[in-house]
C-alpha cells in the first residue's frame, strides 16, 4: 500500500467512525510519511500535512496497515514497542474507536 492508499483508508474509517476522538492525531511512519487526522471538526479532516497535533503516533507503515485491518491491537503494539506515542496518551487510547 502506498501512503496515498493508506490516507484514503484512514479517510474512509474516519467517515464511518468520526467524532469519537475529538482531537488531532498525527501518524508518523518510519519511511517519512505522515497522516494527520483532525477529528475535532465535523466531518473529520485527513491530510498528509506535517503540522502539530495533540498526539503523535510513530510506527512502521507495515504495522499501521495491520492496525487498520484489525490484525494488530493498538495496546498490544504499544506494549511490544511497535508503536510509540508522544503527547496525550488519553487521545491515543481512543484509537480503538476508529480502528
Amino acid at each position: 500500500m502506498t501512503l496515498e492508499d493508506i490516507t484514503q483508508k484512514v479517510k474512509e474509517l474516519s467517515e464511518s467512525h468520526g467524532g469519537k476522538i475529538g482531537s488531532t492525531i498525527k501518524f508518523v511512519f518510519d519511511d517519512g510519511g505522515v497522516i494527520l487526522l483532525d477529528d475535532s471538526v465535523t466531518p473529520a479532516v485527513v491530510s498528509n500535512e506535517d503540522t502539530s497535533a495533540q498526539c503523535t503516533v510513530k510506527m512502521s507503515t507495515e504495522n499501521f496497515i495491520k492496525l487498520m485491518n484489525g490484525e494488530m491491537n493498538a495496546m498490544g503494539a504499544y506494549m511490544m514497542g511497535r508503536l510509540k506515542i508522544d503527547g496525550d496518551m488519553g487521545i491515543a487510547m481512543k484509537l480503538a474507536n476508529i480502528f
